[in-house]
């Protein structure tokens, strides 16, 4: 069976794209190859594509002549807002288009998937949410540290750390007691001041730390260091975003992974 009729194959049950719908669909950690089946044949099915910046241009040639909307957002950097992001999915869905939004990883983790599909909700817009792999997960499983390591880790913290440090932000002291690992989305900036926090709360310095920039596509550069040393370590190797932080023992699991690597 080929991959294009083993898509139509597990997709012959779903609901069809109609025109005037919106999909709210994840695209993985980058690589094409961590698509869902369903969001591979949403891709081959709808007339647009509203994406943000994690999409890949892999990914995005999968859509074939659909018209293609950027809207990505980055820290820093001119980025759409997310209610133009979100008059954009209304008006294209008005017009009588299929519309499917792209997003990194999975919608609904870090993606404000909620937050359109409540606008569209309150704008009576039909619209279906697509899973896609969590970024933080799949990152981690392709560079070899375990999520959860029997003896190692019990859970696990998904945290955004763009506003590490601002009265609206997490309670990073409280994190470091849990002494469980801790995965930050959107941190590489304030790195330094999670560490402190995290030390502050009672996690050791030499708490084994890993960044992952581009995981999964032929950008991905991964660094281990301590937290006391990850900032200057990312600083040195002049890592950028996008990133994930992985804080925890379960980094070092990675060396003894590595040793049996077949790939």
């Amino acid at each position: 069976m080929s991959l294009t009729d083993m898509i139509a194959s597990a997709c012959a049950a779903t609901p069809d794209f109609a025109s005037g719908h919106v999909w709210l669909a994840g695209a993985g950690p980058g690589h094409p190859r961590y698509l869902t089946l369903e969001v591979a044949d949403a891709l081959a099915k709808c007339d647009c594509v509203v994406y943000d910046a994690l999409v890949s241009a892999e990914v995005l040639a999968l859509a074939g002549t659909a018209e293609l909307h950027f809207a990505g957002k980055r820290g820093g950097k001119p980025s759409a807002t997310q209610e133009s992001i979100t008059a954009t999915l209304i008006e294209l869905a008005r017009a009588g288009r299929r519309v499917l939004r792209l997003k990194g990883g999975d919608p609904f983790v870090f993606g404000r998937g909620g937050e359109e599909a409540e606008a569209l909700a309150k704008a009576g817009i039909p619209f279906r949410v697509l899973p896609g792999l969590t970024s933080s997960l799949a990152a981690l499983a392709s560079a070899h540290i375990p999520v959860t390591m029997r003896g190692i880790s019990r859970s696990i913290t998904l945290a955004t750390g763009h506003a590490a440090g601002t009265p609206d932000d997490l309670d990073w002291r409280a994190l470091a007691r849990v002494g469980e690992p801790i995965i930050v989305y959107m941190g590489l900036k304030m790195i330094g001041e999670i560490s402190r926090l995290l030390i502050e709360g009672g996690l050791s310095p030499e708490t084994p730390t890993a960044v992952l920039m581009s995981a999964t596509t032929p950008d991905e550069r991964l660094l281990v260091a301590t937290l006391a040393t990850v900032e200057a370590e990312v600083q040195r190797q002049d890592f950028a975003a996008p990133a994930l932080i992985v804080i925890g023992d379960i980094v070092s699991m990675r060396n003894v992974l590595n040793s049996g690597d077949g790939s």
